[in-house]
């Protein structure tokens, strides 16, 4: 529990009202007098207004809404709320010590600040860093490096030579460094091409549930420090994605695919391979990439919209006509022009 001076205290911000101490986080529509909310939309206005919440953090602009309320203002109410929860709910240190059940090779290095579950794998000459927590049933194989304060959840698996640099995060069911899909067709079958390169997560990188990362057909397939990626999310071998980006869920980035740094891109995308994805750009959920985006900071979205079946039967009708249509407005310009020049 916090008053709100040592919240301010901690995070900065000004608090305004009585110093109150709260317990807990929680939305507006259920907040108590011994919680604090935010408001950062304001659609959500008479929601927060209506709230018993003890406290709201908001932003100058919308402060003086909220007269006779506790508040604390701050830039951007959003983040601070997500620091504040942060308050209440710190990231549980590593207890050192390896549980019974965990196999660790004996040329592996573990030190013993970290935390060992129990039926973990470590391979032969893989390094961890100081103060990570590897929990239960999870693989880290051969010749890995993880950097210090690293968190592989349950049944993680991390393929031989992988590197992950500090305070990587990877949620349950996550596969990192797999074979790329990498074939050759002779003619009759397919040939398996080796996958002979890793996977190399930067600093802060944080990988979702039941998300795959491929390893590289000869060198490593890279994602940049900082960012993010939902669950269900496939990156294919020897992609480059950059420093800060964020990738939701169900996304599909074909092999060979550079992303830039500081990219949004939303749910269900998918990418044709071989491409570049300039930085900042700001994809929306479902849409198909189908060439690079070479100019900085573009939004992207997707061309159909949702339509009920009926819109769509008729809309289609259309599009399977629209090189007829093409050709009909190409010979109406050719008879304009010709009238045009007499």
């Amino acid at each position: 529990m916090f008053t709100l001076s040592q919240i301010t205290e901690k995070l900065g911000g000004e608090w305004r009202g009585e110093n109150i101490t709260v317990t807990a986080i929680a939305p507006a529509s259920r907040a108590q007098t011994n919680e604090i909310t935010f408001l950062a939309n304001p659609k959500y206005k008479q929601e927060v207004t209506d709230s018993a919440a003890g406290a709201i953090i908001v932003s100058a602009k919308t402060a003086d809404l909220f007269p006779e309320r506790n508040v604390i203002i701050a830039p951007d109410p959003y983040l601070y709320f997500a620091k504040v929860a942060r308050l209440f709910h710190p990231i549980v240190a590593a207890r050192g010590g390896v549980h019974p059940t965990a196999v660790i090779e004996p040329s592996a290095v573990v030190p013993t600040s970290c935390e060992i579950g129990a039926n973990v794998y470590i391979g032969a000459n893989t390094v961890l860093g100081e103060r990570c927590r590897i929990l239960a049933n999870s693989v880290v194989e051969h010749d890995c490096v993880l950097g210090n304060d690293c968190f592989l959840h349950p049944n993680v698996t991390v393929y031989f030579g992988c590197t992950l640099g500090y305070r990587v995060e990877l949620h349950s069911g996550c596969v990192i460094g797999a074979d790329g899909f990498g074939l050759a067709f002779s003619g009759s079958d397919w040939f398996k091409i080796p996958q002979t390169g890793g996977v190399t997560l930067g600093d802060d990188v944080e990988i979702g549930s039941n998300t795959n990362i491929d390893r590289g057909a000869m060198s490593d397939t890279i994602v940049g420090r900082g960012t993010k990626i939902d669950n269900q999310v496939q990156i294919a071998h020897n992609c480059k994605v950059g420093e800060h980006t964020v990738i939701a869920a169900q996304t599909g980035i074909s092999g060979s695919t550079e992303i830039g740094s500081y990219c949004v891109i939303g749910g269900g995308v998918g990418t044709v391979g071989h491409i570049t994805i300039a930085d900042k750009t700001n994809i929306g959920g479902g849409t198909n990439i189908t060439h690079s985006i070479k100019e900085s900071g573009q939004h992207y979205a997707s061309i159909f919209p949702m339509q009920t079946y009926k819109e769509w039967v008729r809309n289609g009708v259309h599009i399977n006509h629209l090189h007829e249509m093409h050709k009909r407005i190409k010979a109406l310009e050719a008879k304009l022009a010709e009238q045009g020049a007499e």
